[in-house]
């Protein structure tokens, strides 16, 4: 088939998203996008709340669909097929996703595909820079954080991960550890502007260790213990305190990327790609100085360095809908039995990983 036109639809934590997403000549293009976030619902309790976030989803996602077939001028006669979101994530919120995906296939006979959305960041690289396999994949966002070799649209080998959580959900707790607002990451980047990230020792797990994985959860004890230590000695966190604790945090995150990063790039250079290429992608690839080491890094090892815009970085259905469409070009789609799932590794073949099926700080 020369055109394919698909739908895709996402609701792995709490952003409820729809996209249509056509293939035509081998190339791919965004026809809309839409993406409704849940910020406000949960601003109060530190964090999603699973529950909230799963009916909020039940109230939205038809609404995307319409807004995103209304954006691309389309009518769901004009889809060739439905990609969903069928894991990993909040199970409440997949499943809110999952059935509207099986209710649109079963009204309209169109074939309806999972897909795994670790897969759709993987893949994202693909629809935005054109990138050749095998390549380099960092996916770091407020659940996930792991090195993938992206060897073809469904093969994936996993050369590291962090071991407990992943970056964005430490930058969510230091934000609320130092009283800065949600979502942690531009929270903490904009206060670390002012500090000085030398003041303040921190350490960087297991970077005394070789391979590539890595670990977060002793860097926000740290950093809580830093805090108290500063709240003891001034009578409370004055600013400078508070931004000399961002800066030393951010740049402990930095330094563990950019040095496990480095590791990856050389178990990955080793099977001598013909055109190397690293990619970033997931809401923390938007920090500024962790995209800026990683880019002068590869620039140091002469690989391409590639980073979508934030927009198809963060959670959101265009990726959804793209890794929809190599399943169903090649024929693979699901019946009405296709099954939520909170887990769902991209490398078969890897030991599991704490949470390899976690997303978002969670309340």
């Amino acid at each position: 088939m020369a055109r394919l036109t698909i739908l895709g639809i996402e609701s792995s934590c709490d952003d409820s998203a729809a996209a249509v997403v056509r293939q035509e000549h081998g190339r791919a293009t965004v026809l809309s996008s839409v993406v409704r976030g849940q910020a406000e619902l949960h601003a109060d309790f530190g964090g999603v709340v699973p529950e909230i976030a799963a009916r909020a989803h039940a109230e939205v996602l038809d609404h995307c669909v319409e807004a995103a077939l209304e954006e691309a001028g389309l009518g769901l006669g004009d889809l060739d097929g439905i990609a969903v979101t069928a894991g990993p994530g909040l199970i409440g919120g997949v499943l809110s996703g999952v059935m509207l995906a099986k209710g649109l296939s079963a009204a309209t006979g169109l074939p309806l595909i999972g897909v795994n959305h670790l897969a759709g960041h993987a893949l994202t690289p693909r629809l935005t820079d054109g990138l050749e396999f095998p390549y380099l994949m960092l996916l770091v966002s407020g659940g996930h954080c792991q090195f993938l070799v992206v060897e073809g649209e469904d093969r994936f080998r996993r050369l590291g991960g962090t071991i407990d959580d992943a970056p964005g959900e430490a930058f969510d707790k230091t934000a609320r550890l130092l009283g800065l607002p949600q979502p942690g990451g531009p929270a903490v980047e904009a206060e670390a502007r002012a500090g000085n990230a030398d003041r303040i020792p921190l350490p960087r797990p297991l970077l005394d260790r070789p391979g590539c994985d890595m670990s977060f959860s002793g860097l926000k004890t740290a950093l809580l213990r830093a805090r108290d230590a500063e709240m003891a000695r001034a009578g409370g966190l004055t600013r400078s305190a508070r931004a000399d604790l961002a800066a030393s945090f951010q740049k402990a995150v930095v330094d563990i990327l950019r040095e496990k990063t480095r590791r990856a790039l050389d178990l990955y250079l080793d099977l001598d790609p013909a055109r190397p290429a690293f990619a970033v992608a997931g809401g923390v690839a938007a920090n500024g100085p962790i995209r800026t080491a990683l880019q002068a890094l590869c620039a140091e090892r002469g690989v391409d360095f590639a980073a979508p815009p934030l927009s198809l970085c963060t959670d959101n259905a265009a990726m959804i809908a793209h890794a929809g469409l190599a399943r169903l070009a090649a024929g693979e789609t699901d019946g009405l039995d296709l099954a939520a799932r909170p887990r769902w590794p991209l490398d078969a073949r890897a030991a599991p990983m704490i949470g390899s099926g976690k997303k978002g700080a969670k309340a």
